[in-house]
């Protein structure tokens, strides 16, 4: 592979590098050992980038259409030109499998293609307002504008799409912003840094500065900032959200995605279901958000697609996330293997079958299977985040889409089934943002809207939704008096 990291990574304040020290180390998640060193940013810094997104935030707005477009297609251009280094910066800092880390490049580049098409969309409405005698001679005109200064914190199991998600609308619409990448995975954010820093965008327009959770409450808590769109854990996001003051709350969380598996499923298709759901519960080690997590599957057919499951999950390579065959990578931490190993293990001791994998070696864990899984286990309530997932049984599919519903979370769920009955019927009873047919709730396309409700979350990304939640209606109304 002949990329390779730099020595050193800035962080960006202001459109400008800065290294006012290397003290972020970034790790290499396979090895454990020191990969690079970022420049981090204390409170003082912070506090300097919000205030020149303030300084910016008319200069942004006045921006026209085709040169925010121009900025969106420079980056296509430039992140095309550096997909391989990209890819490989992704495979080490995040431990994710080079495959699926040239696949998450792929979906930069479209994240911000469809932000550079959308950019000279920013439609508004003419509004007819004589409704009654003491409307006549009144009309009625609307437009978006930029909401103004916006705060972003990007998750460390996508570094590069879901920071590109808050990014790239951010530009389409006119908006200033700060980024604070995760500290374990702030290389991609830093990257499209310096790609941004190649354009002639307003001095202020972003700052990217890595930071520690603990010196960064600024993103959240300072009323400078107009917008907070923040994607991670439910405990964090909504903790964000209660000390955010008046600002505008955006919140992508996670949860225990569910694929159904209807009776119909036969033959090819169900030959295509056993490889999506392998693909869905374990790529990338399980570390989505919409990963597979709880398979529910028709009691006609679950001996015969367990087996398949677990003969498949069998086979699934493991080890150095640089190697083009490895399928299974490490998590990101030695304490994330060793949580989900707590949580199999507490829930076999409480009576769940282990069907495959279950072992594990530092940040690595075994694609695991299992069943029997009590309802009351941690593996069938939480995030597992992780290469788990868990098998359940049904024979009426009204009960199907209950155990679906049966969750705090509410992000997408997948449904697999030839009747189109059935599909209106998922469609209209389960309570997700999403619901995919066909497929596994862990596919996800760039430009649909995208997000969750209950403890999954609040507001909706791709990028014409984003750019909604970025902007402000403004109204105008004219009196005629002739």
């Amino acid at each position: 592979m002949a990329a390779a990291l730099k020595p050193s990574y800035p962080l960006y304040l202001a459109n400008v590098a800065q290294t006012p020290n290397q003290d972020l180390v970034v790790t290499d998640k396979f090895t454990g050992e020191p990969a690079t060193r970022v420049a981090q940013a204390d409170a003082a810094t912070i506090d300097a980038g919000i205030a020149a997104a303030v300084e910016a935030a008319e200069p942004m707005a006045r921006m026209a259409a085709y040169e925010r477009q121009n900025v969106l297609a420079h980056c296509v251009t430039r992140f095309t030109e550096r997909f391989d280094e990209l890819a490989y910066a992704l495979c080490i800092e995040a431990g994710k499998p080079i495959r699926d880390s040239r696949g998450e490049v792929g979906r930069l580049i479209d994240t911000f293609r469809i932000a550079a098409e959308e950019s000279v969309r920013m439609t508004g409405e003419v509004q007819p307002l004589d409704i009654s005698p003491r409307a006549k001679g009144y009309q009625g005109m609307w437009k978006r504008v930029p909401i103004g200064p916006c705060s972003f914190v990007s998750p460390f199991n996508f570094p590069l799409n879901l920071a590109a998600h808050k990014i790239a609308p951010a530009l389409a619409v006119g908006c200033p912003f700060v980024m604070k990448p995760a500290s374990r995975t702030p290389l991609g954010a830093i990257i499209i840094g310096e790609v941004l820093a190649e354009t002639d965008l307003p001095k202020g327009a972003f700052s990217i500065l890595p930071a520690h959770r603990e010196g960064a409450d600024l993103f959240t808590t300072d009323p400078r900032l107009k917008l907070l769109s923040f994607t991670g854990s439910p405990d964090v996001g909504w903790d964000l959200k209660a000390r955010a003051g008046k600002k505008k709350v955006v919140l992508e969380l996670g949860g225990n995605a569910a694929v159904i598996v209807d009776e119909d499923i036969k033959g090819a298709d169900l030959d295509d279901a056993v490889e999506r759901i392998i693909f869905g519960a374990f790529y990338q080690s399980g570390q989505s958000c919409i990963g597979v997590q709880r398979i529910i599957i028709h009691e006609k057919i679950y001996d015969e697609l367990r087996d398949r499951l677990v003969a498949r999950t069998r086979t699934l390579i493991a080890g150095d996330p640089r190697n083009e065959d490895t399928f299974i990578g490490p998590m990101i931490d030695v304490k994330e293997a060793s949580r989900l190993d707590n949580w199999i293990q507490a829930a076999m001791a409480s009576g769940a079958t282990l069907l495959c994998g279950g072992k594990r070696e530092g940040a690595m864990l075994e694609a695991t299977l299992l069943e029997a899984v009590g309802r009351d286990a941690k593996l069938y309530t939480e995030e597992a985040f992780g290469p788990v997932a868990i098998l359940s049984k049904f024979s009426d599919f009204g009960a199907a889409l209950d155990e679906v519903n049966d969750s705090k979370f509410g992000l997408q769920a997948g449904v697999f089934t030839r009747d189109l009955f059935k599909m209106f019927e998922a469609w209209d009873r389960l309570d997700v943002g999403g619901v995919v047919i066909g497929d596994v709730p862990s596919y996800r396309v760039d430009n649909m809207p995208y997000g969750g409700v209950k403890d999954s979350g609040l507001g909706r990304e791709g990028v014409r939704f984003a750019m909604e939640d970025m902007t402000e209606i403004r109204n105008l109304v004219i009196r005629r008096r002739n």
